[in-house]
């Protein structure tokens, strides 16, 4: 067994192992390390881990010692250090006539060296530019040429979705994606309505693959021929989700019938003749498929429904219909400002609604 601890050198970065040392690294720590560039300074992100010897590359670079304030400090003064750099080098950019956007720069912690990262369409000759930056910096300098996928990495953003950028917060590295996941998963195979900001194929395609994979797997493809409780059909529309399908019944075509997947028989998978001599079930037979009770029509308020609780829309509402009480607490989450929740008396069918401003 070999003990290891995780570290991060970058919010949203790669997670690499490291021998402790001796030491008990809790996560959320600073760290220095010594890698192959030198000094760095990390945050752990795994505190002390025993694992087996085969699961690491071995060997493992040693801890050199916890973070102290001093060490802060030189992280605190190179974040400085890198802006000023950051409008430098756009200068020399620029004066050197270079078909390059900058993206970041990055100083190690001992400060002897500096990162460029930029993005460009096409191969840049950069040598006299990485001179005239030596000569100001005085320190060893290194140009490194990136995709736009680590360009979105690097600077962050709001995804389409409303959220941060998935590589620039959880993911270690960038999985491959490809249009046929978005086929597998029935999505538009417009780019620009898959595509992510960078615009290359949005990540999360891949974050359910699998089970989309497993679903077609098992569910029946369009034009099958299967067995339902209410007849034999051909299968029109298939949700991999819900995993339901559609059925056209040979006695009732114009209509199809919803089924889950578990009530139906496939005969003949996708289209094709049907099996010599195949003969459809008695009635009674195929009723046996059904597994799940048919939805009955929605109730109407009457007298018989005392109170009706709904949500989604974060609004407390309290009002009386037709004898009925149709209520909404309103929300937990705070999107208003405001965190709503109801206590209902059952027996008198009254509702205090009550709210906490959590901004107060």
């Amino acid at each position: 067994m070999t003990e290891i601890i995780g570290v991060r050198f970058k919010s949203g970065g790669k997670q690499y192992y490291f021998d402790p040392n001796g030491q008990a690294v809790a996560p959320g720590q600073g760290v220095i390390i010594e890698t192959s560039r030198g000094l760095e300074y990390g945050e752990c992100t795994q505190g002390n881990t025993m694992v087996e010897d085969e699961a690491v590359v071995q060997p493992l670079r040693p801890l050199v010692r916890l973070a102290t304030e001093k060490d802060l400090d030189t992280v605190a003064k190179n974040r400085e250090k890198e802006a000023r750099a950051f409008s430098i080098c756009q200068e020399k950019i620029a004066a050197h006539g270079l078909d390059m956007k900058l993206v970041e720069v990055e100083y190690n912690f001992e400060g002897n060296k500096i990162l460029f990262f930029f993005t460009s369409e096409g191969r840049v000759d950069f040598r006299a530019l990485v001179k005239d930056l030596a000569g100001v910096f005085h320190a060893r300098i290194e140009l490194r040429q990136i995709g736009v996928r680590d360009e979105a990495k690097m600077l962050g953003g709001l995804g389409i979705c409303g959220k941060p950028f998935c590589c620039a917060t959880f993911l270690d590295e960038f999985q491959p994606v490809s249009i046929k996941m978005a086929k597998t998963q029935n999505l538009s195979l417009n780019p620009t309505k898959i595509s992510g900001t960078c615009g290359r194929l949005m990540c999360c395609l891949k974050y359910e693959q699998e089970a989309y994979e497993d679903a077609v797997r098992r569910m029946p493809k369009n034009e099958s021929f299967v067995e339902t409780p209410e007849g034999v059909g051909t299968v029109s529309q298939v949700n991999l989700l819900k995993e339901t399908v559609k059925v056209r019944l040979e006695e009732q075509p114009e209509a199809p019938k919803c089924f889950h997947n578990c009530e139906i028989c496939v005969v003949r998978n996708g289209k094709g003749k049907l099996p010599e001599g195949y003969v459809p079930p008695p009635p009674e037979e195929l009723a046996k498929l059904r597994k799940i009770t048919p939805v009955e029509e929605p109730h109407r308020l009457s007298g018989s429904v005392d109170a009706a609780l709904y949500g989604h829309t974060h609004q407390a509402v309290r009002e009386m219909y037709r004898g009925c009480l149709l209520a909404n607490p309103g929300e937990l989450q705070g999107r208003t400002g405001r965190i709503g929740f109801g206590i209902l008396d059952t027996d008198s069918r009254i509702m205090n609604l009550h709210s906490l401003d959590f901004n107060a």
